[in-house]
């Protein structure tokens, strides 16, 4: 199932929706950073001597172009100053994070202007590639560490980088990290340089496939759910309707996401028909990714 497209009527509905609901961003670029973006490993077959590996962290995206923290959408991240006083001038690519399951949590922070200090003392800025460096990613590693240290900022740390020798021990790596509460993996390819787009040498390895739909409808709840959410009604980017009934707290069931918003799910393959199976909710996506 492909991956969602960002159109600026999307962007602005949803800007909506969040400043309704008491979110801020505080302010726009002129256009959103060129980002590298990973595909799906999934069964393929690859040599995996010759990727780096590392954990996929489950936090916000984020872009230092050297003075400012950008959202992969173009937004400003309004950050206490101290976050990242001392930081490198160097543009670099990395995930706003906190810890496995701790998503929610860094994503109001992201969204919330003013900052304020003490909520953002948890988070990290997990550094995983140089967007500028011209080299190959093995050489962006040894640049990122050397970069890190030379910093030494507690709010700044690097994304551990490892090398597996078989399609084996890469699963069961996945298997770990998951067990552990970890979202997945991703692959670098040691001789890729940096580029914006689709990248074949930037691959992500998770148990599960997700997407995203927007919301169109409210279907009502029965038994212990009545009076609340059943389920939602979304719509693919192809037109097609289905229901999303499970993933939900009974606060979500309560108030759930508006009509017009956007969610992520999470689905086990495709049926016959192309629909998502087992589709269950994850999120509401703040921000869509931009174009490709």
């Amino acid at each position: 199932m492909p991956r969602r497209r960002s159109f600026p009527h999307v962007r602005a509905l949803l800007l909506a929706l969040l400043l309704a609901a008491g979110a801020a961003w505080p302010a726009a670029a002129a256009s959103p950073p060129a980002l590298m973006l990973a595909r799906d490993l999934g069964a393929a077959q690859i040599d995996v001597t010759a990727y780096f590996v590392s954990e996929k962290l489950d936090g916000v995206r984020g872009r230092w172009d050297g003075r400012t923290l950008w959202t992969r959408g173009g937004y400003r991240i309004a950050v206490p100053p101290a976050f990242t006083r001392g930081w490198p001038e160097t543009p670099m690519d990395g995930e706003l994070w906190i810890g496995r399951g701790r998503f929610d949590a860094v994503s109001a922070l992201v969204r919330s202007a003013p900052a304020d200090p003490a909520a953002w003392d948890a988070v990290r800025f997990m550094v995983f590639d140089l967007p500028a460096h011209p080299g190959p990613f093995d050489a962006r590693v040894a640049a990122m560490r050397a970069l890190v240290a030379r910093a030494g900022h507690p709010h700044l740390q690097m994304v551990a980088q490892a090398r597996v020798a078989t399609r084996e021990a890469l699963d069961a790596r996945l298997a770990a990290v998951v067990a552990d509460g970890g979202e997945g993996l991703m692959l670098h390819h040691r001789d890729a340089r940096y580029g914006p787009g689709r990248s074949q040498t930037l691959l992500k390895l998770k148990p599960h496939d997700d997407t995203e739909a927007r919301v169109v409808g409210h279907a009502p709840g029965n038994g212990k759910y009545s009076g609340m959410l059943g389920a939602l009604v979304v719509e693919h980017v192809d037109g097609r309707r289905f229901r999303i009934g499970t993933g939900f707290t009974d606060a979500q069931r309560a108030q759930p996401p508006p009509v017009g918003s956007w969610v992520t799910y999470r689905y086990n393959g495709l049926t016959s028909t192309g629909l998502p199976r087992f589709a269950r909710f994850l999120r509401v996506r703040d921000e869509m990714p931009p174009p490709e």
